[in-house]
């Protein structure tokens, strides 16, 4: 799934669709609204999205709705994690020219 997904992620329309998703399921015309380009090309991309497991579909009447698929993002996130570990902190102090016996541990953002 690893492979798919990131291809997937490779493209800044797939990318952009699934900013929007993040804020909830939306149906391809939602979608095509806010964004430039056609709703045929919505669907292809959607649909790469959905072969690659980061979106799900669902029937509600007439028309369907995608939401991202939570354990085809979490395995992003997974892949990601185990890939880079913690070189985002150490780059952090590298850039800051702090030693790691001086860190101080980040602290969580404000939600």
């Amino acid at each position: 799934m690893h492979r798919a997904a990131l291809d997937a992620l490779g493209d800044a329309n797939r990318r952009a669709i699934l900013e929007i998703l993040a804020g909830g399921a939306r149906s391809v015309q939602q979608i095509a609204d806010e964004l430039p380009f056609s709703r045929p090309a919505v669907s292809r991309h959607l649909r790469l999205l959905k072969d690659a497991g980061l979106v799900v579909d669902e029937a509600v009447g007439v028309r369907r709705l995608y939401a991202l698929r939570p354990d085809g993002v979490d395995a992003i996130r997974a892949y990601f994690e185990q890939v880079w570990g913690d070189a985002a902190a150490r780059f952090r102090l590298a850039a800051e020219n702090i030693s790691p016996e001086n860190a101080t541990p980040e602290e969580p953002p404000d939600g």
